[in-house]
């Protein structure tokens, strides 16, 4: 469910990268600086509220609390707020560098929307009896963002990117109310399929022959987890599983127009399928195709 605010951000992502590499200005232009504030509070509010009334709503409340999830879902939920937090912060750069903003105010102001955005859906986890307010949340959501904070620092360039997959899986079918009745609420909750990657190029690491578009590409998965805190449900044992693939940095191609370039930006964080090689319980496969 975490996850499902990166998409109801991505919508701003093509109007806002379209035109930044050509229209990007030395100074605040206080016209994009009011349409940057003002599509962010809008879609902001909007998602939130969507997100009460979809969700929270439905959903016994009660006083303010805390709750320990650090150990559910072999922390893949964990990976998943990282990633948003990650990728939220770097649309919302895109988005008041076009204003005009300075590189290091639109970094500050941009991590800051972001972690506020996410705390926000915290603290309404912290009314709800089924949930609370998850301080180990909380703390992915700060890596995801310091992570890209980091990088824009020290190397000024996004090198290592947080990427994201999914494969339909069996799991979802035993528990659908849990896992997903469709494929879409399967790829928000079945964290059987989800798989979490890093991934970068050797030739952004001083490797002259090697294409920066070509990453090398290392994820994480689980397989047979039916019960967010529970290793064993249903017969069913719940593993780790660590990947190594290649992936395509498509913002890295040299391609002239801007329409691709914008979709480039948008779908980058989605990783293409190639060869993977999979280690579980010290035993080694490759999957041909892995999605």
């Amino acid at each position: 469910m975490r996850f499902m605010f990166f998409i109801c951000f991505i919508s701003i992502q093509y109007n806002s990268t379209s035109q930044i590499r050509m229209n990007e200005t030395t100074k605040t232009n206080p016209k994009r600086f009011l349409i940057a504030n003002t599509t962010t509070g809008v879609v902001s509010v909007s998602s939130l509220i969507g997100l009460h009334q979809l969700w929270y709503r439905k959903e016994s409340q009660e006083s303010f609390h805390f709750f320990d999830d650090s150990r559910n879902w072999m922390q893949m939920d964990k990976l998943g707020h990282s990633m948003s937090a990650y990728k939220l912060t770097k649309t919302m750069v895109d988005v008041y560098r076009w204003s005009g903003l300075s590189p290091q105010k639109s970094r500050l102001l941009s991590a800051s929307i972001a972690i506020g955005y996410m705390s926000t859906i915290e603290i309404m986890d912290g009314f709800s009896s089924d949930w609370g307010f998850s301080l180990s949340d909380m703390g992915a959501n700060l890596i995801g963002s310091g992570w890209f904070l980091f990088q824009e620092k020290y190397f000024s360039k996004q090198i290592f990117q947080p990427n994201f997959s999914f494969h339909p899986t069996q799991f979802s079918d035993i528990r659908p109310e849990v896992l997903g009745n469709t494929l879409l609420e399967s790829v928000l909750k079945d964290y059987n399929g989800q798989s979490y990657w890093i991934c970068f190029s050797p030739g952004n690491l001083g490797v002259s022959t090697w294409p920066k578009w070509l990453m090398l590409s290392f994820g994480h998965s689980i397989n047979g987890r039916l019960k967010g805190n529970s290793n064993e449900y249903l017969g069913y044992e719940s593993s780790r599983e660590f990947l190594f693939s290649l992936d395509l940095d498509l913002t890295e191609l040299n391609v002239k127009s801007k329409f691709l370039n914008s979709l480039f930006e948008i779908i980058n964080c989605i990783k293409i399928p190639f060869p993977t090689l999979i280690y579980n319980t010290g035993d080694f496969k490759v999957s041909p195709v892995y999605f």
